[in-house]
């Protein structure tokens, strides 16, 4: 497509600004929403995922299973130095708005010691939704992600 095909599609085409959130924006929209993409890598092997997560600030907080059998997720998360979190709701594109979090992660090998009892886990990230694992063989883990940088985007009133 030469550039003045592509100029006459840009012309046609819907679009919609956005402005950048402020830092109160961000953490409502982090504390009212639960579910976010994970982006994790291994080599030059990138690797994203749909987690449930819980926000408190200064970090966002992952349970993830793992049900002892070889998995893509756990070998990713256990190689990425820094992961890339994604929260976004483009439902009406009137209203969307998208979060983008980075910063390393790491197990919590003590997830009592950050507040987090049974209670607490099923209290801030819901129900657990199991796939083809037997439920019995599931060990839920704890992953915090530090962050280092984020960013909101709005659109524009």
């Amino acid at each position: 497509m030469g550039d003045r095909q592509l100029r006459t599609v840009v012309d046609l085409s819907d679009y919609q600004y956005t402005v950048g959130m402020s830092e109160a924006e961000v953490a409502a929209r982090l504390r009212e929403t639960r579910v976010g993409v994970l982006s994790l890598a291994t080599d030059d092997d990138a690797y994203a995922v749909p987690v449930s997560f819980f926000y408190d600030g200064p970090s966002i907080y992952f349970r993830l299973g793992d049900d002892g059998t070889p998995s893509r997720k756990v070998a990713a998360m256990a190689s990425t130095a820094e992961a890339t979190f994604v929260a976004l709701d483009a439902r009406d594109p009137d209203s969307s708005w998208s979060v983008v979090a980075k910063g390393p992660i790491r197990r919590l090998t003590d997830p009592a010691a950050h507040g987090f009892d049974e209670a607490t886990v099923r209290e801030r990230f819901g129900p657990f939704h199991v796939f083809d694992e037997v439920v019995e063989d599931v060990e839920i883990s704890l992953y915090e992600l530090s962050i280092e940088t984020i960013t909101g985007r709005r659109t524009a009133d």
